[in-house]
């Protein structure tokens, strides 16, 4: 019996009791959570010790393009899930194409990135300009990072599902354990960069 089809244990309500992935993503996962969450604490500190000018430097940014990104992001996780979903049931067609439109929101949320870091630089706000502006170079560069590279683990995990013979749900649940701390960690950058005041 394969992993697709195989029952796995269930609690009293009937749903599945199990921790989503592979045990080694969510090790990971905490360590980038962790770290992250060592730079949001520094950027706090930072910011306390010279909030006017963070709040005058953060007045530069595009609040628009922050939400559409935000959006973007979480309309990717909605078709990450939805492919797991999918996947679950023996879907697999539908899981694959789910799986595509999640990354196709990933490379649009690179695409907005982008843009928003090239209008900026134009207009002087670059790297070394502001203290803001190294926070935000640096923590939307390194997230960008984790977005290319969830792009890839996507891509693993649609051939995943494109071969009958090397379906393993694990794969696929451990794609969107990543996927989805992608973009939890960008809701806080959101959060601190563009709307804290």
């Amino acid at each position: 019996m394969t992993e697709t089809t195989q029952a796995r244990p269930a609690g009293r309500t009937g749903r599945s009791t199990h921790l989503p992935g592979d045990g080694a993503v969510w090790v990971m996962v905490l360590g980038d959570l962790i770290i992250f969450g060592s730079y949001f604490l520094i950027f706090m500190v930072h910011r306390s010790m010279a909030p006017q000018e963070f709040l005058a430097a953060q007045r530069h940014l595009n609040l628009n393009i922050g939400v559409l990104n935000t959006v973007v992001l979480l309309t990717s996780s909605w078709f990450v899930a939805r492919s797991v979903v999918a996947a679950r049931t023996g879907d697999f067609a539908t899981a694959v194409r789910l799986t595509y439109l999640g990354g196709a929101c990933g490379a649009l949320f690179i695409g907005l990135k982008g843009y928003e870091w090239a209008t900026k630089i134009a207009q002087g706000h670059t790297l070394g300009a502001s203290e803001f502006f190294t926070f935000y170079y640096m923590l939307t560069g390194v997230h960008l990072f984790h977005v290319a590279l969830g792009m890839l683990v996507m891509g693993f995990v649609a051939r995943e599902l494109r071969r009958p013979h090397r379906r393993r749900m694990s794969m696929v649940e451990s794609g969107a354990v990543y996927w989805h701390m992608v973009d939890l960690l960008w809701v806080v950058i959101f959060g601190l960069l563009y709307v804290m005041r």
